[in-house]
C-alpha cells in the first residue's frame, strides 16, 4: 500500500488532517490489509497495488459466490483504490518508483527478504524519497527465527497465546480472534501514525516493523505477568488448578477462568441443552459480593468466614460457581444479564455471530455496516471499531481489481497515450 502526500502534490485528494496517502503496495491476505484499511477509514488515500490480471489472493479465497470478490477480500479492503502493476517489467518498475517518490508510506507484509530480492531496498527507497516511511509486518523480529514465514496460528503459538489458552487438562488452543494477523495490523497502524508525526519534527522517514510474535505477546502480557508471579510464589491462586493441583514451572491453561484479579467463569443458562451458546460469563467482583449472595439466595455467605473475603473465596471457587450456575440455569442469558446488571454485577452473554448480526444497536453505531458491492451485491462487514466524535467513518466498498489504474496513473502524470502503451505491454 502507498500513501501520497498532498502537501507536495495537491492533485491527490484526502480528508485526513495530516494529508497522507499510503501505498498498499505489497500487503495481502489479512495483517497488512487490516492496517491499511484502518488508515483508509481515517481518511488516508490508500492505493492498493496488485499483480496485473491476478490481484490479491484473497479475492478468490473462501468464495461464497462464484466469479466475484470474496468476503475475505471485501471486508479487509474498504475505502481503498486499486491499481494493477507488473513490477517485473522495466516500465512497471518506473511506475512503482513514481509511487515511491509521490507517496508518504509504503506498507508490505511479504515473506522475509522478498522486498530486497525485488530490488526495493531501503536504500533505494530513501534515494527516491527520503521522507518515505516503510512499514512492514513480519513473523519475527531480529533473531534466530527472523527468516521464517508465519501465519495467524503460528503467531499465536509463538507469541504465548496458544500455550495459555484451552482447558486446564487439554492441549494448547488457538483463539477464534485473529490476534496474530489483525492484531499485528493494528499495531503497525499505530507505528505508522507515530512515524508520520515524528517526520513532522525531523523531516525524515523511517522503517516501522511490527513482528507478529511481538504483537501477540503484547496482547498476552498478563500471562507474562503470571509467569513471573508463578516463579516467585509457586502458585496462581485465581487459576482453576488452585488449590487442588500442583503447578509446574510454566503458566498453565486456565479454561475460561478470568485473567485478572476478579474470578470469573462461563456458566450454563436456561436452554443450554439445545443451544450451544446459552451461556453467560459471570465475574465474582469483590465490591458486589453481597449483591451476588442475595441474588442467588445465599445471604449467609455474606458473613460466612469461608466466603466473606476475596482471599477466602479463592479456596472455594468451584462450589461458588456451581451454586451461581444453579441460579443461571433458571434464566435465559438475557434474563440473567438484565437482573445482574441491576446490581452492577459484571457479566455478559455468550453471543453467536448470528445474534451479533441481529443486534440493531451495532448497526446504529457503525460497528456493523451494510455495504453495496457492484458484483456481489449487499453484504455485512465490521465498521471502524474506533469512533471519533468529530470525524465519523464512512465505510466504502472495496475496489474491483485495477478499478483505479487509469485514474492513479493520470494523477502521477501519465498521459492517455502512456497509459495505453503500458496496457499494451501488459504492465497494467
Amino acid at each position: 500500500f502507498f500513501f501520497s502526500s498532498r502537501r507536495r502534490h495537491t492533485r491527490f485528494k484526502c480528508d485526513w488532517s495530516s494529508d497522507v496517502c499510503s501505498s498498499d503496495l505489497f500487503t495481502h491476505v489479512q495483517s497488512g490489509p487490516t492496517c491499511t484499511q484502518l488508515l483508509a477509514w481515517f481518511g488516508a488515500d490508500v492505493i492498493k497495488v496488485e499483480r496485473a490480471n491476478v490481484g490479491d489472493a484473497t479475492r478468490g479465497q473462501l468464495r461464497d459466490i462464484a466469479g466475484v470478490d470474496s468476503l475475505y477480500f471485501t471486508m479487509l479492503n474498504h475505502n481503498k483504490r486499486s491499481i494493477t502493476l507488473d513490477t517485473k517489467k522495466k516500465s512497471g518498475r518506473a511506475v512503482l518508483d513514481r509511487l515511491i517518490k509521490d507517496c508518504d508510506v509504503l506498507v508490505e507484509n511479504f515473506a522475509p527478504g522478498a522486498l530486497d530480492r525485488m530490488g526495493i531496498t531501503w536504500e533505494h527507497i530513501q534515494s527516491i524519497n527520503p521522507r518515505m516511511i516503510l512499514a512492514s509486518v513480519k513473523g519475527f523480529g531480529p533473531g534466530p527465527y527472523e527468516d521464517c514465514k508465519v501465519y495467524e496460528n503460528v503467531a499465536q503459538c509463538t507469541g504465548g497465546a496458544a500455550s495459555t489458552t484451552g482447558d486446564e487438562d487439554g492441549i494448547p488452543m488457538i483463539s477464534g480472534a485473529q490476534i496474530g494477523d489483525s492484531g499485528t495490523g493494528l499495531h503497525l497502524a499505530l507505528g505508522i501514525v507515530t512515524a508520520l508525526y515524528q517526520r513532522t519534527l525531523t523531516g525524515r522517514g523511517q522503517k516501522v516493523l511490527a513482528p507478529m510474535q511481538d504483537a501477540v505477546l503484547n496482547l498476552c502480557r498478563v500471562k507474562l505477568r503470571d509467569q513471573q508471579r508463578l516463579e516467585r510464589t509457586g502458585v496462581l491462586q485465581e487459576y482453576p488448578q488452585y488449590p487442588d493441583a500442583e503447578f509446574s514451572d510454566t503458566v498453565p491453561r486456565a479454561g475460561n477462568a478470568s485473567g485478572g484479579g476478579q474470578p470469573g467463569s462461563i456458566l450454563k443458562c436456561k436452554g443450554w441443552e439445545t443451544d450451544s451458546n446459552a451461556y453467560i460469563y459471570f465475574i465474582v467482583q469483590e465490591a458486589v459480593w453481597p449483591a451476588i449472595c442475595k441474588v442467588i439466595g445465599e445471604e449467609s455467605w455474606i458473613t460466612d468466614e469461608a466466603f466473606a473475603s476475596a482471599s477466602a473465596r479463592l479456596l472455594h471457587l468451584k462450589p461458588i460457581f456451581a451454586r451461581i450456575e444453579k441460579w443461571t440455569k433458571t434464566k435465559t442469558k438475557y434474563e440473567a444479564m438484565e437482573i445482574l446488571n441491576q446490581f452492577d454485577i459484571p457479566c455478559g452473554p455468550i453471543l453467536s455471530m448470528k445474534e451479533i448480526v441481529a443486534d440493531e444497536s451495532l448497526r446504529q453505531t457503525g460497528t456493523i455496516v451494510e455495504v453495496d458491492h457492484p458484483t456481489r451485491g449487499k453484504y455485512l462487514s465490521v465498521g471502524n471499531p474506533i469512533k471519533l466524535s468529530d470525524s465519523p467513518t464512512v465505510v466504502k466498498r472495496s475496489p474491483l481489481l485495477g478499478e483505479h489504474t487509469d485514474e492513479i496513473l493520470n494523477q502521477l502524470g501519465y498521459t492517455p497515450q502512456d497509459i495505453a502503451s503500458l496496457r499494451t505491454e501488459g504492465v497494467i
